[in-house]
């Protein structure tokens, strides 16, 4: 279907090749995972299979690349897209139609389809994906979960045999997110049609079959193996990859681990291999040590707050962050996580409860004065970017402050180097990629040196290079007395860096507890949309005696290995 042979790409204006030597063949009705590290070519290639290169990105090509046994040399873009299908991970960039319909309609019109049958295979395709109900919503008014079904159902709307699909993942609630892959599954069953997945979370996406994971790095693709192959090496650790957490479990125990074991099978994994192991290192495990008190910070009692005074899209929600504490705010897509931040913010004020700062009441606090105090990032970085320049957008807080230039040059270039920007310092915004822009927005933020910030998704594009990086650095900020709340569909970003986690589920706290808690109770887990962590699916296949208790000392297990890295 798809082939390189000694495939080399190299950007007009970079003076070194993205991708060397790329030879990979990919068969009819395959579904392949490409996975790697922010800048190791995966984009690339990519944009190499849908055409955007080289029409779009220009640039000095080498060696071969073949769509259904034809060179694309000479082939138009439009000539590529009848084969090939994207969903973008900038799902705002994608958009065409003013509602949900018309956006899916788009291709049916361009090929002159009768409306009769169109509106017939619009419908079906919003069917398949849940969103018949929002036919007549813009697109732009719809969650980030929701904008990726209609992209989806935008791509299906399509004769494309080839569906390539770019961190879908990237937006959705743990309970979407496997929604989603399943959804991409059955219509690989349905249709036969090639599937390529580019994304991080890679433990979400083997909870489907897949055929083969394609590791890449430094522009090269470092490995090619069926996922039990691949998960039985160290190749994505080695790479910045992250791997499924029942993996990283099953290692630090001493497990030794092979492709004969069909480690993707979690529920059918071979226990009395791994049975003595897995028990010896739970057993060994000591208790989390309880930390020390700390001082209020925000306090949030009996919140209720409605956009058109009838329905209420908070419910007296109540909760406490302390000085120096992370919190993850976890929920399903619409549960109200996103509507709570405004109201801590200031962009709308509720109808009642109080909400306290250091045990200040804010209502009538101004959303600038919250802004000193209070710093927010949202999950779309497009829609906080306002200068053309990376430094430029770093400094704008402190330059409209009034602080010196040798303050702000200082402060610029330390938050830059830890957000691993540095190298890009003068590079134009509109050159990064999604994941770069999302970590200048943090950079913005942190800037500033506010007493809380509230990061939306905080982690979404980032490979797990970057996303360690960060977070470490988001620990040792939080170490020094600053305090943050996570809304994040990341179970892995809870479980490795909040202290606790506040549930939302229909506008109301449904839990507030230690994540490992949270994240083992059943029924919060089905009313959140949120998912079972692996690690205590792990804990009931060996059956030891508490799936809290494991995920608990993995928890500890993984701060204490990463202290000593």
């Amino acid at each position: 279907m798809i082939s390189f042979h000694n495939f080399s790409f190299q950007y007009q204006k970079l003076t070194e090749p993205t991708l060397r030597n790329i030879n990979l063949d990919i068969r009819p009705g395959e579904k392949i995972l490409i996975a790697g590290p922010s800048g190791s070519g995966k984009s690339t290639l990519a944009h190499c299979i849908n055409g955007l290169i080289p029409f779009t990105y220009e640039g000095k090509l080498e060696g071969t690349m073949t769509l259904h046994g034809e060179s694309t040399t000479g082939k138009s873009i439009f000539e590529i897209s009848q084969s090939v299908g994207t969903i973008l991970q900038d799902l705002d960039g994608q958009f065409i139609g003013l509602s949900v319909g018309e956006d899916v309609a788009f291709s049916f019109e361009n090929d002159g389809v009768p409306r009769a049958q169109m509106k017939q295979e619009v419908e079906r395709a919003l069917t398949t994906v849940n969103m018949l109900d929002y036919i007549d919503q813009s697109p732009h008014d719809l969650s980030g979960g929701q904008k990726q079904r209609v992209s989806l159902a935008g791509i299906l709307s399509t004769q494309a045999d080839i569906l390539l699909f770019d961190e879908p993942l990237a937006n959705l609630d743990p309970a979407s997110g496997k929604q989603a892959m399943k959804m991409i599954d059955d219509i690989h069953q349905q249709t036969n049609k090639t599937i390529i997945i580019i994304e991080h979370r890679i433990e979400d996406v083997l909870e489907q079959l897949i055929d083969r994971i394609v590791v890449m790095s430094e522009g090269e693709i470092q490995a090619i193996g069926t996922p039990d192959e691949i998960l039985s090496s160290d190749i994505l650790r080695k790479h910045g990859l992250r791997e499924p957490l029942y993996i990283e479990a099953l290692k630090y125990a001493g497990c030794e681990l092979s492709a004969a074991d069909e480690l993707t099978q979690l529920h059918h994994i071979n226990v009395p291999k791994f049975e003595n192991a897995l028990t010896s290192w739970y057993n060994a495990g000591t208790a989390s040590t309880s930390s020390p008190s700390k001082q209020p910070l925000l306090d949030v009692q009996n919140v209720r707050f409605s956009y058109d005074g009838e329905h209420e899209v908070i419910r007296g929600v109540s909760f406490q962050v302390q000085t120096g504490e992370i919190v993850a705010l976890l929920g399903n897509n619409g549960a109200g996580k996103s509507t709570l931040s405004h109201l801590i913010m200031g962009i709308v004020r509720q109808s009642s409860g109080e909400i306290r700062l250091q045990g200040e009441e804010i209502r009538n606090w101004s959303i600038r004065k919250r802004g000193e105090q209070i710093g927010y990032v949202m999950q779309n970085p497009n829609q906080m970017i306002t200068q053309h320049m990376i430094w430029d957008e770093v400094a704008l807080g402190l330059t409209i402050r009034g602080v010196s230039k040798e303050t702000i040059d200082a402060k610029v270039e330390h938050i830059l180097r830890i957000c691993g920007l540095y190298p890009y310092r003068n590079w134009p915004i509109s050159a990064l990629s999604y994941g770069q822009k999302k970590r200048v927005t943090i950079a913005a933020v942190l800037a500033m040196e506010p007493k809380l910030i509230i990061l939306d998704e905080p982690t979404a594009g980032q490979d797990y290079k970057h996303y360690t990086e960060f977070m470490e650095f988001i620990a040792e900020l939080a170490r020094t007395g600053l305090s943050f709340i996570f809304i994040t569909h990341d179970m892995h970003l809870a479980l490795e860096y909040t202290d606790s986690a506040v549930v939302i589920s229909g506008g109301e706290v449904i839990a507030n507890d230690k994540v490992a808690s949270v994240l083992t109770n059943a029924e919060v887990i089905e009313r959140a949309n949120l998912k079972e962590t692996s690690l205590s699916v792990l804990a009931r296949v060996i059956g030891l005696p508490s799936a809290e208790g494991f995920v608990q000392h993995f928890i500890n297990y993984e701060k204490q290995v990463k202290h000593h890295e």
